[in-house]
């Protein structure tokens, strides 16, 4: 999609594209209302600037509409209608050992039973050991800090992804 497309296209088509980067309503929302961008740069300058200003609802509401690293059940049922925009994400999970899996799935759970929302990370280019190194540092974390951690990955995530967007039929 073009960024002049996204610029021009219904509130209802606009709104599918960007629940596919971001699944916070308000978010989609304030996105929605910001158009139309001028350039690419616009478009991710506004993503941030509405990004930074999101309750933690608003936070919760985007990490839950990601699947836990290395579950691949959860990716084929959450990515089912982003797996576009999403696919490669966790591509280097495929790879890993059985026992780098299993102390995943252990760490999502203990993270989320701890902070209440699962781990989130930018996976691109990271592989599972990689990520199971960062499960591991953050999750000693106090929750304000991960927060704090979890929505800087989000808006990680949404970037490459509206880039992904605006340039898939480029």
């Amino acid at each position: 999609m073009l960024l002049s497309s996204l610029n021009n296209t219904d509130d209802r088509l606009a709104r599918q594209h960007l629940l596919q980067c971001c699944t916070s309503d308000a978010w989609v929302n304030r996105m929605l209302e910001s158009r139309p961008f001028s350039n690419p740069q616009a478009l991710f300058d506004y993503a941030n600037g509405h990004w930074q200003n999101l309750t933690e609802a608003d936070y919760l509401q985007a990490f839950d509409g990601h699947p836990k690293i290395g579950n691949v059940d959860s990716l084929r049922a959450k990515y089912a209608n982003t797996k576009e925009l999403a696919a490669g994400e966790q591509v280097q999970v495929s790879t890993a050992s059985d026992y780098v899996l299993q102390q995943l799935a252990q760490g999502n759970t203990d993270y989320e039973s701890k902070f209440g929302f699962i781990f989130i990370v930018c996976a691109t280019g990271k592989s599972a050991q990689e990520m199971l190194e960062l499960l591991l540092a953050r999750i000693k974390n106090n929750r304000d800090a991960e927060l704090l951690n979890a929505a800087e990955e989000q808006r990680k995530i949404f970037q490459l992804r509206l880039q992904k967007l605006i340039e898939a039929s480029e």
